[in-house]
């Protein structure tokens, strides 16, 4: 017997269908409408009718033009990732899934291929919606940049893999946060400091940060795995930080990836 489920996805009360959301899904994969129309077999109009009503539902545009085809902005990739997470919690059946940070994705992939497991579904995102992904079991092993979630993540083993510092950017009292790494602490560090600040935007992009004309804190070891150096205003030391894995202990290759993580020796 064949059981499946499945879902309808409400924006602002109006009913987008698997479809239209699986065709969003295929533009992102695909990098541009024509290609994701090929993929899928339908026509060129009939993707960019889905999409259009996709952002009919949400009263927002949902993708951007970019260099290199199309790409969905942050209001999609919402979208998206709601539809990704419901089709997993209603899926029978799921791959060992690891999750992690753009700060750690590198690290993670690298672990992964050594040990030969490049058939686990990696998940990149922030540490409040990777431990989110652990307590709905759509995942077996997270690795957590901000030692403060450790407070809400007592229901899982866990171990530190290592340690980063993180760069502190100081150009003036104006930030620009970045939504990935132990940005928390960072900020607890201004406040001991008493120094007066404003976050006034935030970005998922790691170009958009680096590029911009504020002040931001981003981890040391992420710029470094990208062959970047930038002059920081403080000691990274002195916003050293654990990184930590937590991971449901019943599951076998966990501790494998684990011990292949603190291996790599991470300061």
């Amino acid at each position: 017997m064949d059981l499946r489920v499945r879902t309808e996805q409400l924006i602002n009360g109006r009913v987008v269908t698997n479809r239209q959301l699986e065709t969003l899904a295929a533009v992102a994969e695909a990098g541009s409408k024509t290609a994701a129309a090929k993929r899928l077999g339908l026509s060129v109009p009939v993707v960019h009718r889905y999409v259009s009503s996709i952002e009919e539902a949400a009263g927002v545009p949902i993708i951007t033009s970019t260099p290199k085809g199309t790409a969905l902005n942050e209001e999609g990739r919402r979208i998206l990732g709601a539809f990704s997470a419901t089709e997993r919690r209603c899926s029978s059946e799921r791959n060992f899934t690891v999750c992690c940070s753009p700060v750690t994705e590198d690290l993670l992939m690298s672990v992964l291929s050594a040990l030969k497991m490049t058939d686990a579904d990696l998940v990149i995102s922030d540490d409040r919606r990777n431990l989110e992904m652990m307590r709905e079991d759509l995942a077996d092993l997270a690795i957590i940049d901000d030692p403060l979630y450790l407070f809400d993540a007592d229901e899982f083993d866990g171990a530190e893999i290592g340690y980063m510092g993180m760069v502190f950017v100081d150009n003036g009292p104006s930030f620009i946060r970045y939504r990935y790494g132990a940005q928390r602490v960072a900020f607890m560090f201004l406040d001991t400091m008493g120094r007066e600040y404003t976050v006034d935007s935030e970005t998922l992009s790691l170009p958009e940060l680096l590029g911009s004309d504020k002040s931001f804190f981003v981890d040391e070891f992420l710029l470094l795995r990208k062959g970047l150096r930038m002059k920081s205003s403080v000691d990274p030391r002195m916003l050293r930080h654990a990184i930590t894995a937590v991971y449901r202990s019943e599951t076998k290759p966990i501790f494998k990836i684990v011990r292949a993580l603190q291996a790599r020796n991470i300061k």
